[in-house]
C-alpha cells in the first residue's frame, strides 16, 4: 500500500468559529492536527501608523476600534500613557469612574467570550443569555458617553463628562404593551449609578445560571477538560497574560501587582486555575466576572458619596466646558485650538500596561515634542496568544481546534493593528 501523507485544510476565515478574519492552515493526519499555521494581516487596520499623522486626541477614537469588544479598556491604557508623559494627576472622581467602566467593559468582554465560546462548542443557549446582560451594559455605555460601543469617553486628564442623573427609558410602542414597557423601565427611574447598582445586585444570579448550564455539564467538560494544556513555565515563556496565564496557576494581575488608578483601594481576588486547560480558563473568566461585579459595586458606593470634578481644568489638556464656551470668546478659541491643534507632549518615551480583559494591553509612546506621536506601538494581548496556538493544538482533533480558539478570546482588531 502507498503511504498516506498528511494533508492541509484551510480553517477559516469563513468558518463560524474563526472569529472574524482568522485563517488557519491545519496540517492533518486523519483528524489529528500535526501543525497549525495562523495567518494574520487580513484586516488592514494600520492603527499604529495612522496615529503618527493625527493629534493625540484625534487618535483616541481609534483605540475603541482595536479590540472592539473591550472599548474603554483600550482607551484607558492610551490615556494613562499620555498622562504619564505629561506628569499629570487626574481628579480622584475620574479615577473611580474609569475603574468602574473598565470593569463594566471586562464584563462585556467576558460575556461576549462566554456566549461565543459556548456557541462554538454547541451550547447555543449561552449566546442568548449573555447578550441579554450585555444589553444593560451597553445602556450604561450609552448613558455616559452617548455611544453604545465606540465611546471615546476616557480622555487625557479624566473622562469626557460626569455621570448623568437620569437613565434613558423605553417609550410606548405598538409592539409592546404598556405593562411590558413599565416593567422594562422599572430599574431606570433613577440615575445611571442607580441603574448600575441594580445590575450589580441582579448579575450574580445570572452567573449562577451560566454555571448551572455549563460548569458540571458532561458534554462541556468533554469538550474542554484536558484540551489545550499549558504548563506554568510554558505560559510564561510564550508571553501569555490575563486569563490565559492565570488559568495555568500563575496569579499575575496588573491590577494587584502594579496597581494603577484606584485599584489598590479595591477589595477583590485573583482567580487562578490548576491544570491550564480550556476548562480552567473558562472557570477563571467566570470567577473574574464575579470579582468585577464586586469592584463595580465598590465604585458605585464611593461615587455616590463623593461628588467632584471629572477632568482637569487645564484648557491645554482638556476642552473648556460647553457652558463657558458659549458665553466667552476666549473659551471658544480654546475649544477650537484644542480640537484642531491638540496639545504637545514633552520629549521622551513611556510604556503603560493595563490589565485588559484579554491580558496585558500596553501602549508604548515616543514623543518628539510635537502634537502627535513620533511612534505608537500597541502591545496586544491576543497577538502572543495566537502565536502560541500551534503549540497548544498539536495532537488534538479538529473539533478541539475550535475549543482552543474560543478559549483564547481572540479579536483581530487588536492583533492586526
Amino acid at each position: 500500500m502507498a503511504e498516506i501523507k498528511n494533508y492541509s485544510l484551510n480553517f477559516g476565515p469563513q468558518h463560524p468559529a474563526a472569529h472574524g478574519v482568522l485563517r488557519l492552515v491545519l496540517e492533518l493526519d486523519g483528524e489529528v492536527i500535526q501543525r497549525a499555521d495562523p495567518h494574520i494581516g487580513l484586516l488592514h487596520r494600520a492603527t499604529e501608523k495612522l496615529a503618527e499623522h493625527k493629534t493625540y486626541i484625534q487618535s483616541l477614537p481609534y483605540m475603541d476600534r482595536l479590540d472592539y469588544v473591550s472599548m474603554m479598556c483600550n482607551e484607558h491604557a492610551y490615556c494613562l500613557a499620555i498622562e504619564k508623559l505629561l506628569g499629570l494627576e487626574i481628579p480622584i472622581r475620574a479615577k473611580y469612574i474609569r475603574v468602574m467602566f473598565a470593569e463594566i467593559t471586562r464584563l462585556m468582554n467576558h460575556l461576549m467570550w462566554l456566549g461565543s465560546h459556548g456557541h462554538d462548542c454547541g451550547a447555543s443557549t449561552m449566546l442568548l443569555w449573555t447578550f441579554r446582560e450585555r444589553e444593560d451594559l451597553f445602556d450604561m455605555y450609552e448613558a455616559a458617553s452617548g455611544a453604545r460601543m465606540h465611546a471615546a469617553y476616557f480622555r487625557p486628564g479624566g473622562v469626557y463628562r460626569d455621570l448623568p442623573d437620569s437613565m434613558p427609558q423605553y417609550k410606548q410602542s405598538k409592539v409592546k404593551s404598556a405593562k411590558a414597557i413599565e416593567e422594562l423601565n422599572r430599574n431606570r427611574q433613577g440615575s445611571l449609578l442607580d441603574f448600575i447598582d441594580d445590575f450589580t445586585q441582579r448579575f450574580p444570579a445570572c452567573v449562577d445560571d451560566y454555571e448551572v448550564l455549563l460548569t458540571d455539564n458532561r458534554i462541556w467538560k468533554q469538550r474542554t477538560v484536558g484540551i489545550g494544556v499549558v504548563t506554568p513555565e510554558r505560559a510564561l515563556n510564550l508571553g501569555l497574560t490575563g486569563p490565559m496565564l492565570r488559568g495555568s496557576g500563575i496569579a499575575w494581575d496588573l491590577r494587584k501587582k502594579q496597581p494603577y488608578e484606584v485599584y489598590d483601594q479595591m477589595d477583590f481576588d485573583i482567580p487562578v486555575g490548576k491544570t491550564g486547560d480550556c476548562y480552567d480558563r473558562y472557570l477563571v473568566r467566570v470567577e473574574e466576572m464575579r470579582q468585577s461585579n464586586r469592584i463595580i459595586k465598590q465604585c458605585v458606593d464611593w461615587l455616590r458619596a463623593n461628588p467632584g470634578p471629572v477632568i482637569v481644568d487645564n484648557y491645554k489638556i482638556a476642552p473648556p466646558p460647553r457652558v463657558k464656551m458659549k458665553t466667552g470668546m476666549e473659551d471658544l478659541i480654546h475649544h477650537f485650538k484644542f480640537f484642531t491643534e491638540g496639545f504637545r507632549l514633552p520629549v521622551g518615551e513611556t510604556y503603560v500596561g493595563t490589565e485588559h480583559p484579554k491580558g496585558e494591553f500596553g501602549i508604548y509612546l515616543v514623543s518628539d515634542g510635537a502634537n502627535k506621536p513620533y511612534r505608537l506601538k500597541i502591545r496586544a494581548a491576543g497577538f502572543a496568544h495566537l502565536a502560541a496556538y500551534d503549540e497548544l493544538v498539536r495532537g488534538h482533533m479538529i473539533a478541539d481546534a475550535v475549543a482552543i480558539i474560543g478559549t483564547m478570546d481572540i479579536v483581530f482588531g487588536e492583533i492586526d493593528r
